[in-house]
């Protein structure tokens, strides 16, 4: 097995830390230009443009640089089978220069168990002819083309990435020879039923820009010391978070001005507050070199997909080499499950281990292994190509750009988890084509499951670029296409020009339209037998009238691609959870009874900025962008929201003066400035109000934080209070030959003027009139103005006495509603990705403006965008692989598999690579008495008696002292208290004999909808010896199901949702 050492890049500060982006690259990358830039590009653009609206994600994972070289990169991808098609998918929507495809064999129904881009009509035609126009619409920016004919050098010769699928290995060695001698790289990839193995030779030299993608570190610098090593100390505000050889580079260091600009220097760690540095002046580039395919057969190095199969990968390196020879002696793989082909590759097999290099042989053949390869060899599993096509893909993008580590130089992957736990009662009879669409499955699995899958029934909950793949893969295999069988599919979003990167079932054609609807129409088109119904909801309790009792009884299982946690506490059916960022992706199977859930573990909080951080102490570029954001709710969201709030609500303003700290003051001051102060009647009136702002926000809120903060400031031991994370501001003047100034002015003018629904105007030597024009107030500091200088300081501060005052002036000052017949104001919300609503053009200007008030180093659009819009950076390879695995997981969740070490939860990191599977965790147990229970367990009561009357509340606590010997100490549903032990006297009997119902109602103060057929009732309890003990909850029935009259749940049905009132379980 082959490791490399990854590069890791590190910048570091003094008092004012530069941005990650000023940080050199600690190596370079060497790579042919074709010497056509402009070949398959637009005629109206250049070869190195790149349409940042459609590629937006994918920037934020490959960056321009990487994105530039792909747009110069031909590729090849050799057999369009169902891993050829998903390769060429992910590589066109990544955006290279052209794609030719190259098959020489025709569809087989077997084919359409994973070849999306095939049709039951296009049986019998060239593979990759029929699937040209389907590929060739994913992007109208890489040209596709198609060949049929022998792979000759000179042919070869003309592409910079080749890619073989389904190829014999003759074929392979002979293409690798001749590429690794020309320069061209090469991916071999192949996928044989639960089987995939993949290949990487990218040449001799290959020097990596980039290994692993990630931001560099920054931290600041409190000292260093003058010594051999030095030893710099961080800040104690956070572990700096390096790790000892690390390289780091050092910027605005005072004191020790060498440091500054010099190159990137290897550290070892001491603590999370220090370091030292080594002396690395002499460091080389980062170097990979790659074997020749004939080399490398021979002498190969490995990459690990999963621990707990350490020993796998050479056993399937022999495997494979074993299957190649039986293929060429049968003209087909073995049969499935036949036995006696099973033993011809185990025999041929332990002959290619006999004759294999000593340090590669091995000692003890996996003979059960190299059976189950034989048993799956025919199948063809759209899951696995999904998976292997994902990181191939991704591979070749690394060989054009190189971004990211490359596979060194073989993955081997399987997934026989997959197959039956039992199986014995699995026969080769089961295995038989049927000249189907699922032959390449059924060869696998049996035409068992493939009943099974046929009649599920599915719950997709978004249909985003996660969603689609689902949608794809369900298509393939066959979910919900069977009688009796269906898929939901729910999403609210309508299709964006971004979407169209990754979320490869929309057309451009489709921008504007529903996602859902969009998604199932496209998979009907892949295959005609999938039954998707289409929902336009979000899933959250507004809409449990729809997603119902009734609803969930009826599903096998849910499938989530949301990117946030919102609707995931919903469900207690079988769940898999998928999510990606970047190159970055992960699985998760959730099944009850036998797997803890998905609230089991929660992932970290999200940083947050101190409040004194933003409002006067930024220091770096992420804190200015924050600023910004909350400039804009607070110029043109918040008071145009609270404006239409106070003209139709009277009881507005006493609402207001219940809120907390200086809010009250805040909020009506802001209505007070909407309806007088600062109104507009005219475009004009925005621009000076704009004009006005600029001056506010950049000159004399500087000019009033350095009155109370003098740049020479002492604390009161001695330190300059500007040290430190605190960086001394300085004011700006007002240049209207400024582009940035004018920029704020212009967005500004115009967002202000539509809350008010005034028309704006672009018009910029219009604008600069309208500015020379206005006087801008003198503004002198004022002494006592308080300015908090930490958080605590400003929590601890009350708004009284003055405060108060000043809110019954204002009371008295606004003017009454009836004052402003028919005014109405227009809140505006956030929109990123729309370039010409003026969004992101105000948060850009005034996220860059305050950085120059604090000397912060600007940041582009681009970079804004990701950071003030909160940008998820996605790529399709990652959203391919990760959905590969998730379906794999469903092929175990439909079959029923009850051993907890046949599910997998899985991590990848495409950039590394690095792979991880794991057990999912098993449900912690808790007990009480002799009774076992897990947070899937529950109480079942019937409210409902026989005699038609519901149970009172003394009824159900006596239920529990006789059933369970169980005394109840405390019962909530949701968030309301129906009952405590401590409960006073009359309220106790006013409530023992009323309906269970009722009580709830009177408590909550809500109604309970008829599509409500049970509540979430939560227990304190006592044991018989007084002791508290830990319980489940109860499931209280309050009406039968219209669908199901007579259905009885036992102690162990899944039920795991919101109750009524928002409680959640």
């Amino acid at each position: 097995m082959c490791t490399l050492p990854l590069s890791k890049k590190r910048c570091m500060s003094g008092p004012d830390p530069k941005a990650s982006s000023d940080c050199p690259s600690a190596c370079s990358v060497m790579f042919r230009v074709p010497s056509d830039p402009t070949n398959g590009m637009p005629k109206t653009g250049r070869a190195t443009d790149i349409d940042e609206g459609l590629y937006s994600r994918q920037l934020y994972v490959l960056g321009h640089e990487a994105m530039k070289h792909l747009q110069t990169s031909t590729v090849l991808v050799s057999g369009l089978r169902g891993l050829g098609v998903e390769i060429a998918k992910n590589i066109i929507l990544g955006g290279v220069k052209a794609v030719t495809l190259h098959d020489q064999g025709t569809a087989q129904w077997a084919d359409l168990s994973s070849q999306f881009y095939l049709r039951e009509e296009d049986i019998g035609k060239n593979r990759a002819e029929a699937s040209q126009p389907r590929l060739a619409e994913l992007n109208s920016y890489v040209p596709v083309t198609t060949y049929t004919g022998t792979l000759v050098d000179d042919f070869l010769s003309g592409f910079q990435v080749a890619v073989l699928t389904s190829s014999p290995l003759e074929d392979q060695l002979r293409v690798g020879e001749f590429c690794h001698s020309c320069g061209i790289k090469l991916v071999v990839a192949d996928t044989r039923g639960l089987f995939g193995q993949l290949f990487c030779d990218f040449g001799e030299e290959m020097i990596l820009t980039d290994s692993n993608g990630e931001q560099p570190l920054s931290a600041m610098i409190s000292m260093g010391t003058k010594d051999n090593p030095g030893v710099v100390t961080c800040l104690d505000e956070a572990r700096h978070g390096f790790e000892s050889g690390d390289f780091v580079s050092f910027t605005e260091v005072q004191g020790m001005n060498e440091l500054n600009g010099i190159s990137p220097l290897e550290i070892e760690v001491l603590g999370p507050y220090t370091f030292s540095i080594c002396d690395t002046s002499n460091f080389s580039d980062y170097e990979i070199s790659f074997k020749s395919l004939p080399t490398s057969l021979a002498e190969p190095d490995f990459v690990i997909t999963d621990f707990a199969k350490y020993s796998r990968p050479p056993q399937l390196h022999v495997g494979f080499q074993a299957l190649h020879q039986f293929c060429a002696q049968h003209g087909q793989p073995p049969r499935p499950h036949n036995e006696e082909d099973a033993r011809e590759l185990v025999t041929l097999a332990q002959a290619v281990n006999a004759q294999a290099l000593p340090a590669v042989q091995q000692k003890s053949l996996d003979e059960d292994l190299i059976r189950k390869l034989a048993y799956v060899a025919a199948g063809d599993l759209a899951p696995i190509n999904s998976f292997i096509g994902g990181v191939a893909a991704q591979e070749v993008m690394k060989a054009c750009s190189g971004k990211f580590m490359p596979v060194m130089q073989w993955l081997y992957f399987d997934a026989v988890e997959c197959l039956p736990e039992d199986q014995e009662a699995f026969t080769e009879h089961m295995c038989l084509p049927c000249q189907n669409r699922y032959d390449g499955q059924v060869a696998v699995f049996g035409s068992g499951l493939q009943e099974k899958l046929g009649k599920q029934r599915y719950f997709l909950v978004g249909a985003g670029a996660v969603g689609c793949e689902l949608l794809k893969n369900f298509a393939m295999i066959g979910l919900g296409c069977g009688e009796g069988g269906a898929v939901t599919i729910t999403d609210m979003d309508t299709i964006e020009k971004s979407n169209l990167n990754r979320q490869f079932l929309f057309r451009p054609w489709d921008i504007r339209k529903l996602k859902s609807d969009t998604a199932a129409a496209a998979v009907s088109q892949i295959n005609p037998h999938i039954r998707v119904m289409s929902h336009q909801n979000c899933v959250g309790p507004h809409t449990e009238h729809v997603y119902d009792d009734n609803f969930f009884q009826n599903l096998d299982g849910v499938a989530n691609a949301l990117d946030n946690v919102d609707a995931h506490e919903f469900w207690g059916w079988p769940l898999l959870e998928s999510g990606t960022l970047g190159t970055k992706g992960n699985v998760q199977v959730v099944i009850p009874f036998l797997t803890e859930s998905y609230s089991s573990s929660q992932e970290p909080p999200e940083k947050s900025i101190r409040i004194c951080t933003l409002k006067n102490f930024p220091n770096a570029i992420e804190h200015t962008l924050q600023w910004a954001r909350d400039e804009f709710e607070g110029l043109f969201k918040q008071p145009a929201e609270n404006v239409n709030q106070y003209l139709i609500d009277s009881t507005f303003v006493e609402q207001t003066l219940h809120l907390a700290g200086s809010q009250p003051l805040e909020v009506l001051e802001a209505v007070q400035r909407s309806l007088v102060l600062q109104r507009p009647y005219t475009w004009a009136d925005g621009v000076t109000w704009a004009y006005y702002h600029w001056h506010t926000q950049y000159s004399n809120n500087v000019r009033q934080l350095l009155h109370n903060f003098p740049p020479n400031l002492l604390t009161s031991s001695g330190a300059p209070f500007w040290s430190g994370p605190k960086r001394c501001p300085h004011l700006l003047i007002f240049d209207v030959s400024n582009p940035l100034h004018l920029d704020y002015v212009i967005a500004a003018a115009n967002l202000f003027a539509q809350t008010y629904g005034l028309w704006g105007s672009q018009d910029r030597a219009a604008v600069t009139i309208l500015i020379q024009s206005a006087q801008v107030p003198a503004f002198t500091p004022k002494s006592g103005v308080k300015i908090h200088v930490s958080d605590q300081e400003l929590q601890t501060t009350s708004c009284v006495g003055e405060g108060d005052n000043r809110l019954q002036e204002l009371k008295a000052m606004l003017p009454s509603p009836e004052s402003v017949p028919g005014f109405q104001m227009y809140p505006i919300n956030f929109e990123k990705d729309d370039d010409s609503n003026f969004h992101m053009d105000f948060v850009v200007a005034a996220s860059n403006l305050r950085a120059e008030n604090y000397n912060i180093p600007p940041a582009d659009r681009h970079k804004s965008k990701l950071i003030a819009g909160k940008i998820i950076p996605a790529i399709a390879t990652t959203t391919a692989a990760i959905v590969g695995l998730a379906c794999l997981e469903l092929y175990k969740v439909v079959q029923g598999h009850q051993q907890l070490e046949s599910y997998k939860n899985s991590f990848i990191n495409l950039a590394l690579p690095f792979f991880s599977f794991s057990e999912p965790l098993a449900p912690h147990r808790h007990q009480y008495y002799n009774q076992q229970w897990t947070l899937w367990d529950r109480f079942e009561v019937q409210g409902l008696q026989p005699n038609g009357e519901e149970m009172t509340l003394k009824q159900f606590l006596d239920y529990f002292k006789t059933e369970h010997k169980l005394e109840i100490t405390m019962l909530c549903q949701g968030r309301s208290m129906l009952y405590s032990f401590f409960m006073t006297a009359s309220k106790l009997k006013e409530r023992l004999d009323q309906p269970m119902t009722a009580i709830v109602r009177r408590v909550s103060k809500q109604k309970l909808g008829r599509h409500i057929q049970a509540l979430v009732l939560e227990l304190c309890c006592n044991d018989e010896s007084g002791e508290g003990v830990e319980v489940p909850y109860v499931r209280y029935t309050i009406r039968r199901s219209p669908l199901h009259p007579s259905t009885s749940f036992s102690v162990k049905s899944i039920y795991f949702r919101f109750s009524h009132s928002g409680g959640q379980h």
